[in-house]
């Protein structure tokens, strides 16, 4: 049961236009469902997007700002969008250079509140 409702998530996720590849990590670092379309070191992808979003949790915190919904790291070509998904969850998203990055937000978002609810 558990393993069928990652896949679906990881569907949904991969539906949204412009996700390039994803992953469901847990706030430990620990990819719990994926879909690459490239090379990469997965155990670092999952602990480095969990670090990431906790450290910007924790900045949001020490400046008192209201809740932190997701980060983006921009690149030339390329952006990655890590986005907490419920206490014990995130989701991990490369998305494409020609992607509408609101938009992408925006689904990732109603993904992400219902990995919350179910997980």
């Amino acid at each position: 049961m558990f393993k069928e409702k990652i896949s679906t998530f990881i569907d949904n996720i991969r539906s949204i236009d412009g996700v390039a590849a994803c992953a469901l990590v847990s706030r430990d670092g620990i990819i719990s469902g994926k879909y690459f379309d490239r090379e990469l070191n997965e155990p670092w992808f999952g602990a480095l997007s969990a670090t990431i979003l906790a450290s910007a949790e924790s900045v949001g915190s020490i400046t008192r700002s209201r809740s932190i919904q997701s980060v983006t790291i921009r690149a030339e070509d390329t952006s990655i969008i890590i986005m907490g998904a419920g206490e014990n969850f995130l989701i991990a998203t490369i998305i494409s250079d020609n992607a509408d990055s609101p938009k992408v937000h925006a689904k990732m978002l109603a993904v992400a509140q219902k990995i919350g609810e179910a997980m």
